[in-house]
């Protein structure tokens, strides 16, 4: 069984989400949550967020054990860019994405054996 918590369309570029999803894939969630916390990265936080929704979705919705999940997906897909434009030198103006991201993580419990 597999819980899942997805955060849409959050104003961080996908390729600094990455950086700190890498960190806690494949991790048990107490100690995903330990990285999270000392990882001094902006999306830190947001990961840690949706993190523990997905726990909390394992533990409300399939009564999972807390203390046995282990993060088995964690990925970063890329979300809408808001384009917008930035004056610049002899009339010109240069054009600025600021990228957005989705950010999934899929917890299940760890099997005995």
């Amino acid at each position: 069984m597999e819980a899942k918590a997805v955060a849409r369309t959050v104003r961080i570029a996908p390729r600094k989400a990455r950086l700190v999803i890498d960190l806690i894939r494949g991790k048990q969630v107490g100690e995903a949550v330990a990285i999270l916390r000392h990882t001094p990265k902006a999306a830190s936080p947001i990961i840690e967020k949706v993190l523990k929704s997905a726990v909390a979705n394992a533990e409300h919705n399939y009564e999972m054990d807390v203390n046995k999940l282990v993060i088995t997906k964690a990925y970063v897909d890329e979300g809408p860019t808001l384009k917008r434009f930035r004056p610049r030198a002899m009339g010109r103006a240069s054009a600025i994405n600021k990228r957005t991201s989705h950010i999934t993580i899929v917890v299940s419990e760890k099997k005995e054996g």
